[in-house]
């Protein structure tokens, strides 16, 4: 394979000086259109944050902070890294902690935007510090190919609309990943302190950044081995540094894991125990996790660039060993670790997908030297307009662009379709426009919690209608996030207890329909991420499947609202393709919206 040294660095005129300003002109239409691909549909939702992971973390903690006057986020599940760019960049935006307050509460879309925006272009300076790595690793030509798969996979694109830290976490790993290229390459001191400033920043962003440590310390034992004068010494200083810079920037970035160690411990081992949980999560995939993970990049990050990142691994390991070190062990033994795990989800994988993206440009570009070679090769003092003339040189040509296209072109297929949905009205708000028209206001009405409780209120300072709660709900609402019936199926009001939106599903029984028209709850809201999740398991929850089957039978349908486009869909349920809308048949986002209108009880005429 390629490597930096081999790219060319020659003075500022001849072919080397076109060749750099035909690689900057890529990268900015690389880093550009990955910024734009990540830019298009960020109000997606908006003012309502449908994606439940973001709408309780992060952001809801940033803003606490200025209710609180303090920096402890009180939570340590995730590192608050992202939240406190988020935090500081609303500071800065809006001046003062009552404007920041004021603007959460009455101008809810515009804060979730400005958090969004963050993520998108901490993605895109992501997709740029790969270059730089590549470049340094594998040559201009390979970190660009690279960074270009990156910019345009499905993972990274379509978790950078949100605000949450998988898409921010690359940023600071890749950085890690763009020292220890240099302590590989060249073994100074300030490689050593990028790469530990990378790893302390990419911890305090998500705890599994951590995975970079394993190609700093690959870099770092091959330096050591190279031997030389002082090759020993060099290695120890830079570790130092290293380790240093790492602890330093961890700290600055999350420094109440020290100031309130306690409650960070206790955050550490409940993301611990959450995460190793056996199949919590009712509906989720069975076949285990490495499998899942293998499968989530062929979509994630595309069958082309999987399959090719698999041979640049077997590639690299033979022509250069100590590359194939730095490259190759991180993601095994990520994929090792995390297919452990009792859950798992696509968007967890995204920690190695830079690696992944090296691999496969380096045997990419393998490829396309092997086809130049065949093709007739070039003298050293060859001009490129003997080279064009060349009969192979064509071929040549049509050898690299079907390379490039084979290798970007699903990840740009997928998130163009994805930017086309997420610029779309979700179906949680069609129907919420259609109730505004169509159910008075003041109505009782059984809402599945498929969208925060924001969604059946009023607007900030408007009263609401509903005259059995002092929240300015617009509808009084059934309380869906508790249990109302035994485990045989019967009603128990007295033996009623709250319950985590994960268990809703395991908690309804036909008997509830005549229990809702008793006491006048005489509309049924329903979405398809709810019951998909029995229909996925449906020996699971026997109760629930009569339950819905009870319900379509006795409720009279006034409204839906589909995600697909027409004559396309349903997609399977599953906790990624239900959530981020991978499949083409996805027109909008949102799950599939059923309004019922129920008739018996105090609902009859």
């Amino acid at each position: 394979m390629a490597t930096a040294e081999s790219a060319g660095t020659g003075g500022s005129g001849g072919p080397r000086a076109g060749e750099r300003r035909w690689t900057w002109a890529g990268l900015a239409l690389v880093v550009g259109g990955g910024l734009a691909l990540r830019l298009w549909g960020v109000g997606q939702g908006l003012p309502y944050a449908y994606n439940t992971d973001e709408g309780d973390h992060f952001l809801p903690h940033a803003v606490a902070m200025f209710e609180q006057g303090t920096l402890n986020p009180h939570y340590f599940e995730n590192p608050p890294a992202f939240t406190y760019v988020v935090h500081f960049l609303l500071a800065i935006y809006y001046g003062s902690a009552q404007a920041v307050i004021h603007a959460y509460a009455h101008h809810t879309a515009d804060v979730y935007t400005l958090a969004r925006i963050a993520a998108a272009v901490l993605g895109a300076i992501a997709v740029w510090l790969l270059y730089l790595a590549g470049a340094r690793l594998l040559g201009r030509a390979a970190g660009l190919l690279a960074a270009a798969i990156e910019s345009v996979a499905f993972l990274p694109v379509f978790y950078a609309h949100l605000a949450l830290n998988d898409a921010p976490t690359l940023a600071p790993l890749t950085l890690s990943l763009l020292g220890t290229a240099g302590v590989l390459r060249k073994g100074r001191t300030r490689d050593h302190v990028i790469a530990g400033v990378g790893l302390g920043l990419a911890c305090a962003t998500k705890y599994t950044g951590g995975i970079v440590i394993v190609p700093y310390a690959a870099a770092l034992a091959c330096r050591w081995r190279a031997g030389g004068p002082g090759a020993a010494r060099r290695a120890l200083t830079g570790l130092g540094a290293f380790a240093a810079c790492a602890l330093g920037a961890f700290v600055i970035a999350d420094p109440y894991a020290l100031i309130d160690y306690s409650s960070f411990h206790a955050g550490i081992l409940r993301q611990s125990a959450q995460s190793a949980e056996g199949q919590g999560k009712l509906g989720a995939s069975r076949e285990g996790g490495l499998i899942y993970y293998l499968w989530s990049l062929t979509w994630g990050l595309g069958w082309v660039p999987a399959l090719a990142a698999l041979a640049g691994a077997v590639a690299i390991w033979w022509r250069e060993r100590p590359l194939g070190w730095l490259l190759v062990p991180a993601p095994l033994l990520f994929l090792a670790f995390m297919g452990l795990q009792g859950r798992y989800f696509g968007r967890w994988v995204m920690p190695i997908l830079p690696l992944l993206c090296l691999l496969a440009a380096g045997v990419a570009l393998q490829a396309i030297a092997l086809t130049r070679s065949r093709a007739g090769g070039r003298g050293d003092g060859e001009t490129a307009q003997r080279r064009r003339a060349r009969p192979g040189a064509a071929l040549t040509a049509a050898g690299t662009a079907l390379v490039v296209i084979a290798l970007l072109g699903q990840g740009l297929i997928y998130s163009v379709h994805s930017g086309l949905v997420l610029s779309r009205t979700d179906t949680r708000t069609l129907t919420r426009n259609w109730m505004l028209v169509h159910i008075p206001a003041g109505s009782r009405v059984v809402v599945e919690p498929v969208s925060p409780d924001a969604w059946a209120r009023e607007a900030p300072g408007v009263e609401g209608a509903c005259a059995d709660s002092t929240v300015n709900y617009r509808w009084c609402k059934w309380p869906s996030l508790y249990s109302f019936i035994t485990p045989s199926g019967a009603i128990e009001p007295a033996g009623r207890h709250q319950l985590g939106i994960e268990d809703y599903v395991r908690t309804l029984a036909p008997a509830l329909i005549p229990y809702y028209e008793s006491r006048g709850y005489c509309w049924v809201v329903t979405g398809s991420t709810e019951a998909g999740r029995a229909e996925a398991d449906p020996r699971a929850v026997p109760l629930a499947i009569a339950y819905y089957r009870a319900l379509a039978r006795e409720g009279e349908v006034r409204y839906r609202a589909s995600p697909y486009s027409p004559g396309q869909g349903p997609v399977a349920f599953g906790f990624d393709w239900s959530f981020d809308y991978y499949p083409l048949a996805y027109e909008r986002p949102g799950p599939a919206m059923t309004v019922y209108r129920l008739h018996g009880g105090r609902c009859g005429g």
